[in-house]
């Protein structure tokens, strides 16, 4: 009998399709006295993980059900399998990615704020400086959205959501450069020391990396100074990917623009500047979360403890790597 540890407040229904041979084991999210398992389910990223943990006796391994791990490998011991999420965000995450593109193309939050206000400003110019009114347009109409189509997108992070990203945005007809750790032939993927010569060339930039000592501070001052001006950056990874002054900077001077589903901080406190940061949508950490997500994911956790107990090899294990 495999001991499998769950959150204490986790629904039944998430639970039917467990093997026979496993003991459901529910954790308290503030235990006092220790708890037997060997195989920890965690759902989500949980600040009082560490502290849990420091209860359990017998973990053999530990299961996120999130892509990203940085925020577990600080407190788990080496001997102790972890393995993430890979894959079961890409529906969530890369449609979250989708809408957020079309969403700050198209002006929606400049709409919305108007909606608010009681505005109808349908042929009125935003003042953001992106858009060039020379040709032969002028003194006709100013557009306030923008066209995806023909757009170049750079997806830099290029693992199963990256694709699942690229898949979304195929039927737009944009250009698709992709970037990850080391270079690729098929389909093309430069290695991460292309970077700053792909920004220049990109209308959308959007980031998927996992968060590693390599990625922290991926997009600095330097790499933001390259984006063409107007352009778009999409952070989907995690905050400190993103030098936050150096972004709150440019979307102040207004030569970016920015859709953030993480922070750096997180959460992002009260009176920080990029809450007021022109052209700059918030979403608080919640890309990958969907209903859909969680049967997804314990679906994911069934067949790895059905792995486990048959003695097979492990999906998704984390490497020295951080993923």
């Amino acid at each position: 009998m495999v001991r499998v540890g769950v959150d204490e407040s986790l629904s039944d229904e998430l639970l039917i399709d467990f093997p026979r041979e496993a003991k459901i084991v529910r954790i308290p999210r503030k235990p006092t006295e220790s708890v037997e398992v060997d195989f920890w389910i965690l759902p989500f990223q949980r600040r009082d993980a560490a502290d849990a943990f420091s209860h359990l006796r017998g973990v053999k391994v530990v299961q996120s059900m999130m892509a990203g791990v940085d925020w577990i490998t600080p407190w788990l011991p080496k001997d102790i399998v972890l393995c993430d999420g890979r894959g079961i965000h890409d529906i969530s995450a890369s449609e979250w990615v989708l809408g957020a593109i079309l969403s700050s193309l198209k002006r929606f939050p400049f709409y919305r704020d108007m909606q608010l206000r009681g505005e109808w400003k349908g042929q009125a110019s935003v003042p953001d400086g992106f858009l060039n009114e020379g040709g032969a347009q002028v003194g006709q109409y100013r557009v306030l959205g923008e066209d995806l189509a023909g757009k170049t997108v750079l997806i830099v992070g290029y693992g199963s959501i990256g694709a699942a990203i690229e898949a979304r945005l195929a039927p737009f007809g944009v250009k698709i450069d992709r970037v990850a750790r080391s270079a690729r032939s098929t389909p093309e993927v430069h290695s991460v020391n292309h970077l700053q010569r792909l920004l220049p060339d990109a209308d959308v930039v959007v980031l998927i990396v996992p968060l590693t000592a390599e990625t922290r501070g991926l997009m600095g001052a330097t790499e933001i100074e390259l984006m063409k001006r107007g352009a778009l950056l999409v952070n989907a990874a995690r905050g400190p990917v993103v030098v936050t002054d150096a972004l709150v900077e440019a979307l102040e001077q207004r030569r970016i623009r920015a859709v953030l589903d993480v922070t750096d901080p997180e959460p992002l406190p009260e009176g920080h500047p990029l809450w007021a940061a022109p052209n700059c949508l918030i979403t608080p950490h919640v890309g990958g979360s969907t209903p859909e997500f969680i049967h997804r994911a314990f679906q994911f956790g069934v067949e790895q403890v059905r792995r486990f107990i048959a003695g097979e090899k492990l999906e998704n294990i984390v490497t020295d790597a951080g993923y």
